[in-house]
């Protein structure tokens, strides 16, 4: 018996319990920490946003994903999440939208199916990248050139934090368009003040 799935329209917005500024200021609040901090592209901050404690937080995972659901483009055959970060915003994000998620690995595991994006075939598949946070753009390139190379579609992504430190910028050179819930900065506006 072969399963068939019909995926609804995307969910525009619906079941949103607060408004941009509050989203903002909660993710904010959850997620910023200071120190020092060593990034993915090897850059040394000062700041940071820890987004798994958005991202353990049901409540607001949920906003977060049902703000994102108006930036999935209405053409995606799967959201795909990268491997850590992604993940639970994919998850999410599909059970908002109706659109099937797959889980992107950083290297294709070398026992059992070995699959570099776990859910389902990707050949000639229209795929929406999902990640939480961006900064050089670098794993986001990686695992769509990855993708690319069993046939997907990989032509946009989505992200909750742009740290605006290039990567957009990156990504459209590599014909990737990025959408951010927020940008850095956004997220500091909102802040809570002292």
């Amino acid at each position: 018996m072969k399963l068939i799935l019909i995926a609804p329209t995307p969910a525009k917005n619906k079941g949103s319990q607060m408004n941009r500024t509050e989203l903002a200021r909660q993710i904010f609040d959850r997620s910023h920490i200071t120190g020092e901090f060593q990034l993915r592209s090897g850059v040394m901050a000062t700041e940071y946003f820890d987004k798994y404690r958005f991202e353990s937080t049901p409540a607001l995972l949920k906003e977060i994903a049902t703000a994102m659901a108006d930036h999935v483009p209405s053409d995606i055959d799967f959201l795909a999440g990268l491997e850590l970060g992604g993940v639970p915003i994919a998850t999410m994000l599909s059970q908002i939208t109706g659109i099937p998620a797959l889980f992107v690995r950083k290297v294709a595991k070398e026992y059992g199916t070995c699959q570099l994006a776990e859910g389902d075939d990707v050949s000639g598949k229209r795929l929406l990248i999902v990640e939480d946070v961006v900064t050089s753009g670098g794993q986001v390139i990686l695992s769509t050139k990855d993708l690319r190379g069993l046939n997907a579609r990989v032509e946009k992504a989505v992200c909750v934090i742009d740290r605006e430190a290039g990567g957009k910028e990156k990504l459209a050179e590599s014909g990737i368009e990025l959408t951010a819930l927020f940008t850095m900065s956004e997220l500091k506006e909102a802040a809570p003040t002292a």
